[in-house]
């Protein structure tokens, strides 16, 4: 059974940090991308960050680039995602997704929080 666990979120003040991760199993983790989404309250759900796990190349949209750092632990099926900087416009739900081909499997979501 393929499964996807975001953990992490949280409350944080604006400037603050969290670290992101999301547990993968069921899946040959090497072959597959892991993005991650957010959605805020009332918006679509937006494409953030994305990383190959094969090769480790990475991609940013701009409102988090230079802030939001992805990473994967091969050995753990984790990838993470570290949030610095944070401002209240990155207040939403979190979720990883792991693709491949046509199959794409999610994550329950995480919120996260960010006060002003």
């Amino acid at each position: 059974e393929v499964q996807l666990v975001e953990s992490g979120g949280g409350l944080v003040q604006a400037g603050g940090s969290l670290r992101l991760s999301c547990a993968t199993s069921g899946f040959t983790f090497d072959n597959y991308a892991i993005t991650w989404f957010r959605q805020a309250s009332g918006k679509e759900r937006e494409g953030i960050s994305c990383i190959t796990v094969s090769d480790g190349s990475t991609y940013y949209i701009d409102s988090v680039k230079g802030r939001f750092t992805i990473s994967s632990d091969n050995a753990k099926n984790t990838v993470y995602l570290q949030m610095n900087s944070l401002k209240p416009e990155d207040t939403a739900v979190y979720y990883c997704a792991a693709s491949v081909g046509y199959s794409v499997y999610w994550g329950q979501g995480t919120q996260v929080t960010v006060s002003s």
